[in-house]
């Protein structure tokens, strides 16, 4: 394995055009409330000059604004998606008194799936390298600073969570904390707690578990029994992101692991993993997300998580609840 390759995660190669193309419309509609929603969106077209880099971002708000700074969930999407993906988790988390700040990738986002389909394996390949995946934390810092110069009122920054699902969740993990040897670190210390959705193993990493132990955040863990990725040469499946949980230095980490599912059951795209166990994942999750970030800013941790469970109990193969 080459050094390039050490964020690859399996994730970089599994999504295939077809969820992402899904994840950029269709879904979005589909899951557009009838009823006046609790929750409004932006679209923000900003560029980080220093590294002449366009980051696009999907702001979601709830509809009523508190008298106060709002927690905030910053999300990282997985190869070749959007920050019109995941809208599920970002209307749910701004339905529930949170920001949720999507950022794009411009060197890994849907732009990929554009050109010849012979040159696409190269395409994903060269999307996954190291500066890449440097790059995406940078995008994710970018987005912060920016936030925080243009609505320094909006976002409390003693409230601010970390989520990303598959190459989204690599990006996470470096945010959150992975000391990659010979690497500059990309921990942000304004990051409080993070969450993992399909987080493939650090393939190349050398001693991946020790990077892993440097993560010392609340964290959050989710993935299902089926969630495989199956690419030669990147093959990854749901025991491997189980074991990336276990090396996880966190004190606070919680571990959901749903019956069933796929990879792309978390974005998006509706079906896949079953067109019954699809929706009530997504629902579940999103549930999951919000519960374990407003616990660890200052909820009920305990109450809100077991309430979760009573709910969703059935869906799950595996549950360790996120205490110390």
């Amino acid at each position: 394995m080459k050094r390039r390759d050490w964020l690859l995660g399996a994730a970089a190669l599994s999504a295939g055009a077809a969820w992402a193309r899904d994840e950029l419309g269709a879904a979005e509609a589909a899951s557009a409330p009838a009823a006046a929603p609790a929750w409004r969106l932006e679209d923000l077209d900003w560029a980080d000059v220093s590294r002449q880099r366009p980051v696009p971002v999907r702001l979601y708000l709830p509809t009523a604004r508190p008298a106060q700074g709002l927690p905030l969930v910053v999300f990282s999407h997985g190869i070749g998606g959007s920050r019109r993906g995941y809208s599920y988790l970002g209307q749910h988390l701004a339905a529930q008194g949170m920001a949720a700040l999507h950022v794009q990738h411009v060197g890994s986002d849907r732009a990929l799936w554009s050109g010849s389909v012979f040159s696409l394996v190269g395409r994903l390949q060269a999307a996954a390298q190291t500066a890449e995946a440097r790059a995406r934390a940078l995008d994710v810092r970018f987005a912060l600073d920016q936030l925080q110069r243009e609505r320094p009122e909006l976002v409390d920054p003693h409230r601010i969570a970390m989520a990303g699902h598959s190459y989204g969740a690599n990006t996470s993990l470096l945010l959150a904390g992975a000391a990659i040897p010979g690497e500059a670190p990309l921990a942000d210390p304004r990051i409080r707690a993070a969450v993992f959705i399909s987080a493939p193993p650090l393939h190349g990493v050398p001693e991946p578990e020790r990077a892993l132990a440097a993560i010392r955040l609340p964290s959050l863990h989710i993935t299902a029994t089926d969630d495989v990725i199956r690419v030669p040469g990147y093959t990854s499946v749901a025991a491997e992101r189980v074991a990336l949980f276990e090396a996880t230095g966190s004190a606070v980490k919680g571990l959901a692991v749903f019956e069933g599912g796929s990879h792309s059951v978390f974005t998006d795209r509706g079906g896949t993993g079953g067109p019954v166990a699809n929706p009530r994942i997504k629902r579940a999750t999103k549930e999951l997300v919000a519960d374990f970030v407003q616990g660890q800013f200052g909820g009920d941790a305990a109450l809100r998580l077991g309430q979760w469970h009573q709910r969703h109990q059935g869906l799950l193969a595996r549950w360790v609840p996120p205490t110390a």
